[in-house]
């Protein structure tokens, strides 16, 4: 055995530069010091019962034989050593010895705990009692920690470790016979290779030495070795680690790197698009949004002013596009530029009527017979007019899209089908809901490219109670035209906001609901106009509206009569309508 063994203590010793003693015992030869720049190291020595004494003996010399490779003291290298089994124990702190023998002395005075393996325990001391400052842990030193053990850990390491590692503790594991490779991975620092050692028994743990030795001595390892560091290794006395270029982070392999992608990340402030580079960010906008000068935000180019458009009437511009509208009475033909006259009055429209408590549910019956009375006006098809229906309260409910049904009879069923929702009056919500929802294609709007006109008709008989302007311009802006029927305590502030220019012909007023099916037979005539009603015949209409007898109407719902034909930018005979108030209502008019 002393044959086989003799050389390998002899190289050992060799490579560590101190000298051979007995079988496997190095002493330090003359003038052999270690230089290393100052380090704090403390070892943290498996202590359990399946460590038999004379394998303790032996990890006891191996301590004391790298102490004798290092250039020991106060401001040089700081030593302090930790047992463990079931229970964690401090031999000495790093600031407790400032000479070699008394570090000697205290480690030859170990007795070892012959308990369990709490492995997972010993770490967490380590890292929160022996490197602080009160037990001697300076400022700015690179932080060693030497673990070994036999066994494997009865206790979890692997987030102690990692804790342990984030604090800047290097460690390494080196195990020896019955230790488990997993467990040694887990605690020690990367790159594995050199801070992970196994070993089949005590009697080979110098072999770790050697290279812990060559670490500590000043060699600097990026130079020496194949570090395999993607962007830059530093070295540190007796170890290195890898680092990254600014932009990037290490990985896990503690080699390699990733480039840190901060639109990922969410940590810009593009309004629109975040394009990454590696550490950096640039922002952009979307097709037909020009980046503002302050490189973050965008505002919509106004595509109208900057290109031929060739729009016959007028162009209106959309993020990134433009469209042509026509004047009333004309449609936009297949060019998609030039206009002409109105030759059918195939459109994609959609009701929004107003579901809320204040309309009542006998009047709620009313609303959608009105509903079915505009359906009756229309060439209701797949290819001619298609009709969606939308109730609104205090939330939105789409109660038939424009593709559910192609007869004008499946519609009047469906109409007469709604359910009153009753509640409060969100016009401004049901506005969005149109705008987003309504007038998609997924819902059966027809491609814009097709110039089938798109028209919303809102119906309500009181105050938002939420704001209306926005998404009421949104509509417009997106080609919509849109009518405004109020009835009762409208706003008509509020229907002027919501209905298209020219207002006359698209919004309609009246106070009372059994007027409405009025307003339904004079607005099939502003959906494509073609015709005009006269005042004298209109105005007749109006007053023999609905089921209620001529002579029950009141001489407010004249006076709203008036108002109706006033809104609608009709020319009658002013002199017919007095004559006919007067000779008709002569006894209730001036009460």
């Amino acid at each position: 055995m002393k044959l086989v063994f003799q050389p390998r203590c002899h190289f050992l010793c060799h490579h560590l530069h101190i000298q051979c003693q007995k079988l496997y015992s190095c002493v330090p030869g003359p003038e052999q010091k270690c230089k290393s720049g100052p380090v704090d190291l403390v070892f943290l020595i498996d202590s359990s019962r399946s460590v038999r004494p004379h394998e303790f003996e032996t990890m006891r010399k191996f301590m004391i034989d790298i102490l004798n490779t290092l250039d020991i003291g106060l401001n040089a290298t700081r030593v302090g050593v930790v047992q463990y089994s079931s229970q964690v124990r401090s031999e000495f702190t790093l600031k407790a010895h400032a000479k070699l023998e008394n570090m000697v002395k205290g480690i030859n005075q170990i007795i070892p705990l012959a308990q369990g393996t709490m492995t997972g325990l010993a770490i967490k001391y380590v890292m929160n009692e022996a490197f602080t400052a009160e037990a001697g842990d300076r400022p700015k030193v690179p932080n060693v920690a030497v673990i070994v053990t036999d066994g494997r850990p009865q206790d979890r390491v692997a987030e102690v470790a990692a804790e342990a590692r984030e604090k800047g503790i290097e460690i390494y594991a080196v195990g020896v016979a019955r230790a488990d490779m997993t467990s040694l991975r887990a605690m020690a620092s990367p790159p594995f290779e050199d801070h992970v050692f196994l070993v089949e028994s005590f009697d080979l743990i110098h072999q770790f030495g050697l290279q812990f030795q060559d670490k500590l001595c000043g060699v600097d390892l990026c130079l020496e070795s194949d570090h395999s560091c993607e962007h830059i290794c530093e070295s540190s006395p007796g170890s290195y680690h890898c680092l990254c270029l600014p932009g990037y982070t290490l990985n896990d392999d503690g080699k390699t790197c990733a480039a840190i992608d901060l639109c990922a990340e969410g940590k810009h402030d593009c309004e629109q698009i975040c394009i990454s580079s590696p550490g950096s960010f640039t922002c952009d906008c979307s097709k037909g949004y020009k980046l503002h000068d302050d490189k973050k935000t965008c505002s919509n180019m106004d595509l109208c002013n900057t290109v031929e458009h060739g729009c016959e009437h007028q162009c209106v511009s959309t993020p990134g596009s433009y469209y042509c509208i026509c004047p009333e009475g004309q449609l936009l033909q297949e060019d998609g530029k030039s206009c002409g006259t109105c030759k059918s009055a195939n459109i994609d429209l959609v009701l929004l009527i107003d579901g809320s408590k204040s309309v009542r549910p006998q009047n709620f019956e009313l609303v959608k017979k009105f509903v079915n009375q505009v359906v009756d006006s229309l060439d209701v098809s797949a290819h001619g007019t298609r009709v969606g229906l939308v109730q609104y309260s205090s939330r939105v409910r789409t109660e038939f899209p424009l593709n559910m049904y192609h007869t004008a009879d499946e519609i009047k069923a469906a109409v007469m089908k709604v359910e009153y929702m009753e509640k409060g009056t969100m016009t401004g919500l049901a506005l969005k809901h149109m705008l987003e929802n309504s007038f998609s294609e997924a819902e059966g709007a027809r491609p814009s490219g097709r110039n089938i006109p798109r028209v919303g008709l809102v119906f309500t008989d009181g105050r938002s109670q939420d704001d209306i302007t926005e998404y009421a311009k949104k509509a417009k802006e997106a080609g919509i035209t849109m009518y405004a029927v109020g009835v009762g305590k409208a706003v008509e502030d509020e229907l002027r906001v919501i209905a298209s220019e020219p207002l006359e012909k698209h919004f309609y007023y009246t106070t009372d609901f059994t007027a409405i099916s009025t307003i339904a037979e004079n607005l099939k005539l502003n959906v494509c106009p073609g015709t005009t009603l006269t005042g004298k015949t209109l105005f007749v209409k109006i007053m023999t509206a609905g089921k209620t007898n001529i002579s029950m109407l009141t001489v407010r719902l004249m006076a709203a009569s008036v108002a109706v034909l006033t809104h609608m930018g009709l020319h009658f005979d002013r002199r017919f309508l007095c004559f006919f108030l007067t000779k008709r209502y002569k006894n209730r008019l001036y009460q």
